[in-house]
């Protein structure tokens, strides 16, 4: 037990035969139990895990025949804690990334109550994300931008960040069978989060990098997680701020998106006609431009309201 609260550790695991022993052997002793989620592995992560758990009861051992995605993986985990009566679930890489002395900072806002869900930011300094490569922190800064303006929690950071812990009344409430699969689970679940009106809180956790190899193709992991937050974005407005309230702020969304590109066209259109056909710049110019900016206005205003509506 922490502080009277019953708390399980939820790691998932693929192909990770060398990191998962020293990820499991050094989960802290007041953690109640340990969920490992072998996800289809084609090593030997499931007999690494099975010896280990012959000398730790703690261990409780789930396998998928197939990979599935780390974030099927996780939510298999989540909900056996919901099964379990678990107060509180901490997720775990089985990659040894994660140092498990910072999980107190992770429970403790929890334990007293103050927010319903806790995360790792590596990019609250330098000295944090050491060992971050520049081709990592580029897109996890643009995929930090994006999350926020999907999730609506506009002073998050690091939404890629892994390391979170979760209460029960979240486990319980959200829909866990809809979570994203991939890796963008993480900034999924946030988007859920804010639709439900928990809170969330970034803690500060240095970056641990040592022999693990990621599996992540940045390439393709940014343009899918991206896809999935413009998607989660309306989703967020639609469900939020329609269907469970109403705000106008989806009002000023669309016509701010609406009336954006649309500017933005005709200014370039207007440019054309006057250098290939000597037509008139100034009427259309104008015109465009205004049209451009009054767009800008609507969407920064929805932010505004957007971010007030988290207060």
């Amino acid at each position: 037990m922490y502080k009277d609260r019953r708390v399980a550790v939820v790691v998932p695991a693929y192909n990770e035969e060398v990191l998962i022993r020293p990820t499991l052997e050094t989960i802290p002793d007041y953690i109640d139990v340990v969920y490992a989620v072998d996800d289809g592995s084609k090593d030997d992560t499931f007999n690494v895990i099975e010896e280990i758990a012959s000398h730790d009861p703690r261990i409780k051992i789930i396998r998928h025949e197939e990979n599935r995605g780390v974030g099927a993986a996780i939510v298999c985990g989540y909900k056996r804690c919901v099964e379990d009566d678990v107060d509180i679930a901490v997720v775990m890489a089985g990659d040894h990334q994660m140092d498990p002395q910072y999980i107190p900072r992770l429970l403790d806002p929890i334990v007293s109550g103050e927010v319903d869900y806790t995360k790792g930011n590596r990019l609250i300094g330098k000295d944090y994300r050491e060992g971050m490569s520049r081709w990592r922190f580029l897109g996890n800064t643009i995929l930090t931008f994006l999350t926020k303006l999907s999730s609506g929690y506009w002073k998050i950071m690091d939404p890629q960040n892994g390391y979170t812990a979760i209460s029960r009344k979240v486990l319980e409430t959200i829909e866990l069978d809809d979570v994203y699969t991939y890796y963008g689970y993480c900034n999924d679940i946030l988007v859920k989060l804010n639709v439900y009106g928990f809170r969330v809180r970034d803690v500060s956790i240095p970056a641990r990098y040592g022999n693990e190899k990621s599996k992540i193709r940045y390439g393709s992991y940014i343009l899918k997680v991206s896809g999935m937050l413009l998607r989660n974005f309306f989703w967020r407005l639609k469900f939020k701020y329609l269907i469970l309230s109403f705000n106008p702020l989806v009002f000023f969304y669309l016509f701010g998106m609406i009336l954006t590109p649309i500017g933005f066209i005709l200014g370039v259109w207007s440019i054309y006609l006057w250098v290939y056909f000597g037509a008139s710049l100034f009427i259309r110019a104008t015109l465009s431009t205004l049209i451009f900016i009054i767009g800008l206005q609507f969407l920064f205003f929805a932010m505004l309201y957007d971010m007030q509506s988290q207060q």
